[in-house]
């Protein structure tokens, strides 16, 4: 029994996309996520958000 290299199936390269990306609409575009919070979890919901939203420096 023969094996003949590169007989293996192979994964399939990703395709490259030509497209505009400006063509295409952003989470910028839109008025979802300005400033408005979603969740009224009290202290601990407020506690979470200042810790995920801390700039590195601050640690």
């Amino acid at each position: 029994m023969s094996t003949v290299p590169g007989s293996e199936p192979r994964e399939p390269k990703p395709a490259l996309v030509f497209d505009d990306p400006l063509d295409q609409q952003s989470s910028d575009d839109t008025d979802r996520g300005w400033g408005e919070r979603t969740d009224s979890g009290g202290s601990a919901a407020d506690l979470k958000r200042f810790l995920d939203e801390k700039p590195p420096h601050h640690l």
